[in-house]
């Protein structure tokens, strides 16, 4: 809609999403500087609403950018008391002792947090330094000058008819303008994708890898809540059939995060994330645990999951990736937000001398360079081999060699360099002639869950007027192509139930999206085997409202 005429505000920094990168980048930027005009644009009703709560938190993060974060109230509460690790069969399981461990994969000192939370907390120490935060403000379009830098975006606009025109009540929008645009999106943000194919950021670079997190919070019978506990979970139900495994964490006031991963990279089709996840649950260790509980909340999120090799390029004229939407998860230790926080840090600090330098829509080299050179990089460069060989070689010689490694990198070397990943995710799909059909067993309503009633405890709500924000590139294929080839995968590998093929006697199969039930996880962009699934921004508030917990 080129033709919309839209006011314009301008500041030194724009910011988009209110996660911990964002965040981080706001609040350094105020640090250095109180008279810096920096605002922060958060697609979610509230900070926080779109940050899947439950993690263990390395504060290394925090320390280094609120060092009196313990004395501010940073909702950091739990300390990590004890790390479990299990091998589970489908009726028993295997205790790994933790001495052979690298010392990386130690949670001493961490904390079980909730994300949303530790957000909600960072954007008041924003505000409170004079940051502008806008939440409900979906941005949905880069804006560039006439020399194809980046200039700002676009937010707010609502009130688009259903076919994209405008409706009685449509607003434009305004449009942002910076001198650097940050973006934090997340895993596989709508902007960052356009940026990154603009200016190509991912030419040389290993293909990013993903995962897809899904998670329940629960609350317990006290006699078995141990609060500070942490169990992580391999083997029993995906075997081979793909890669991931589980975790377990004890938090306050007798609730439990049950989280299930599963790497999107499996080849078969048939394979059924969600339910993977439910039947997991029905494991004697979890279900004695959760037996007289009840679920409290359900989400899901794709993870980053390709780490060193698959960073692309981080700046480009007048923007900046920041955490996720780079990929800074540190894969063995399933943590990321540590890294995030430090990528805002970073760019804030590239930005803040670039700016006092008199520059402006430049290229913020300084701040890949302290990624890729400075903590970040070391953090993730350790355990760079672990997803592929995992990948590669499968569970049990990943264990060994990637335990090696991440040994060997502590000293310093690597005996195996870098390994590539090869395939994206989506490649890695193959026919579903190749393979066997997967029985699922029924929800039983008590320790498993369908997928629609558990979206109702995500909290998820899309105004059904506006135009749906999971575009096919090409409407046929989802029929004509994925559905006899690979028995059209979209049924199964989103977790919240979005995408159906409906079968009516006398009649051709139908692709029908249900955006309402969509929780933002993204895996469609990443998963569909065409890659003819595109997900974009929805309107500012819509979308998952993940509880204050």
């Amino acid at each position: 809609m080129s033709d919309v005429t839209r006011e314009a505000m301008e500041y030194d920094v724009v910011i988009v999403g209110a996660g911990p990168a964002g965040l981080s980048a706001a609040i350094r930027l105020k640090q250095l500087d109180p008279s810096r005009e920096v605002v922060v644009l958060e697609k979610g009703s509230e900070v926080g609403a779109h940050i899947l709560s439950g993690a263990v938190l390395d504060p290394c993060g925090l320390d280094a950018l609120i060092p009196d974060w313990k004395d501010k109230g940073a909702p950091l509460n739990v300390p990590v008391k004890d790390d479990n690790f299990y091998m589970l069969g489908e009726g028993g399981q295997m205790r790994i002792p933790n001495f052979p461990m690298p010392p990386l994969m130690n949670n001493h000192g961490n904390y079980i947090v909730s994300m949303g939370n530790v957000c909600r907390w960072m954007a008041e120490q924003a505000e409170e330094l004079g940051v502008e935060i806008f939440p409900g403000m979906a941005c949905s379009d880069m804006v560039y000058d006439e020399n194809g830098n980046v200039k700002g975006v676009v937010a707010g606009e609502f009130g688009k008819n259903p076919d994209g025109t405008p409706g009685p009540a449509y607003e434009p929008g305004m449009e942002l303008h910076g001198k650097y645009v940050f973006l934090s999106e997340g895993v596989r943000g709508s902007l960052a994708k356009e940026v990154m194919a603009k200016y190509d950021l991912s030419a040389g670079k290993e293909p990013q890898k993903f995962g897809l997190g899904m998670k329940e919070i629960w609350e317990i019978d006290p006699a078995k809540h141990r609060e500070g506990s942490v169990t992580h979970t391999m083997g029993w139900p995906l075997n081979g059939n793909a890669g991931g495994g589980s975790f377990i964490y004890h938090l306050e006031n007798n609730q439990v995060y049950v989280g299930f991963v599963v790497h999107l990279n499996y080849r078969n089709p048939h394979l059924y994330p969600y339910m993977e996840f439910q039947r997991f649950k029905h494991h004697p260790m979890v279900a004695e645990l959760l037996k007289g509980g009840k679920r409290v909340a359900y989400g899901a999120r794709a993870i980053s999951e390709g780490g060193y090799q698959s960073m692309p390029k981080m700046v480009a004229p007048g923007v900046a990736l920041l955490g996720c939407s780079v990929g800074m998860v540190n894969v063995p230790r399933i943590k990321g937000n540590h890294n995030a926080m430090l990528s805002g840090k970073a760019a804030a600090e590239a930005a803040h001398a670039a700016i006092e330098a008199g520059r402006a829509t430049d290229e913020l080299n300084d701040y890949e360079d302290e990624v890729r050179s400075g903590a970040i990089g070391k953090d993730l460069k350790k355990v760079r081999n672990v997803k592929p060989m995992w990948s590669k070689w499968g569970l049990t010689a990943s264990l060994a060699l990637g335990g090696l490694d991440m040994w060997t990198n502590t000293l310093g070397f690597s005996l195996f360099g870098t390994l590539g990943h090869g395939k994206s995710d989506a490649e890695a799909t193959e026919p579903a002639e190749k393979h066997k059909d997967i029985s699922y067993p029924k929800p039983d309503g008590k320790l498993s869950f369908d997928r629609l009633t558990n979206v109702s405890f995500s909290m998820t709500n899309h105004e059904e007027s506006q135009p749906c924000h999971l575009t096919l590139k090409d409407d046929s294929v989802p029929i004509d192509v994925n559905l006899p080839k690979f028995d059209e995968p979209a049924q199964r590998y989103c977790p919240a139930g979005v995408y159906e093929v409906v079968r009516e006697e006398g009649k051709e199969p139908k692709f029908v999206i249900n955006f309402q039930n969509c929780v933002h996880c993204k895996t469609c962009d990443i998963k569909d085997p065409s890659q003819n699934i595109n997900w974009v921004t929805p309107q500012g508030g819509d979308g998952p409202n993940y509880p204050n917990m």
